[in-house]
């Protein structure tokens, strides 16, 4: 449930790429083996137009840096939204069971510019290995097979809340900052896309009325949304969570500069495009 800049699909099909590559030479060179805050305050008052007044939580670009995170079964994201930057910071972690190993990936974005930041643990010396440094390195799209698969910032709203919202036809208010609806996950190509883990034509017209909870915290802001995706096909039923938090206690998202930051060499390339 993201945006598709940086959508699941396209980030586990990376960490996939990077971790055949990293088990390939390791096994070669002979080697073994937050939670969201609401803040305090009274609940917000039931509305005259729950739907309009949920769109209204959703992040904007006036809202300053805030934390998030994406559920989609099995596979979580986490990251930083920084509007005012036009940043976006995104991390994912992969286990290796042959040989064992963690890769821990994160992109940062801001405006045009994208970085990849890569922390290999479980083997002595694995980044020498690999010839990935462990600073932070900046991308030459140009560079890359594919650079619709890596993040761009596209707007303060990472997990698409707002066009999920959308698709519904009414949306109910519930009371203490609850809200629910039933969302349209076929209403048009951008919302498919948002949903590559979900087997949208399997889903038949279930897919047209998907249940959704949004809660609202006391500060007014969008704190998460949850979609329970019913099971068909070969899938079973799976929750879609996307969850919004620390607004204005999230770190403002800058380039990285000094010795914090070097070219991408090959390697990084080699890794990414698989």
């Amino acid at each position: 449930m993201t945006q598709r800049i940086g959508s699941a699909a396209s980030l586990r099909r990376i960490a996939a790429l990077a971790t055949a590559v990293l088990a390939t030479t390791v096994l070669s060179a002979g080697c073994g083996t937050g939670d969201a805050s609401e803040g305090t305050g009274a609940a917000p008052s039931p509305s005259a137009d729950p739907k309009a007044a949920l769109l209204a939580a959703v992040p904007d670009e006036k809202d300053p840096a805030f934390r998030f995170s994406t559920i989609e079964g099995a596979e979580k994201f986490d990251g930083v939204v920084d509007p005012a930057a036009q940043g976006l910071e995104l991390s994912m972690s992969e286990k290796i069971k042959d040989p064992e190993f963690t890769m821990a990936m994160t992109f940062r974005v801001i405006e045009e510019d994208i970085w990849v930041r890569v922390k290999l643990t479980g083997i002595p010396g694995l980044h020498d290995i690999m010839k990935l440094p462990k600073r932070w390195m900046l991308l030459d799209r140009t560079k890359l097979d594919d650079a619709s698969d890596v993040p761009v910032y596209q707007n303060a709203d990472p997990a698409n809340t707002a066009a999920v919202i959308r698709t519904a036809e009414t949306v109910e208010d519930r009371g203490n900052g609850t809200f629910g609806g039933f969302a349209d996950l076929t209403a048009d190509a951008d919302i498919r896309e948002n949903f590559s883990t979900v087997d949208v034509d399997a889903l038949g017209d279930a897919a047209k009325k998907v249940p959704f909870t949004a809660v609202v915290g006391p500060d007014g802001n969008l704190t998460s949304l949850t979609l329970d995706v019913p099971a068909a096909g070969k899938k079973k039923a799976m929750k879609l969570v996307a969850k919004y938090y620390d607004f204005g206690k999230a770190p403002k998202l800058s380039a990285p500069t000094g010795a914090q930051v070097q070219k991408a060499p090959a390697s990084a390339y080699e890794m990414l495009n698989g």
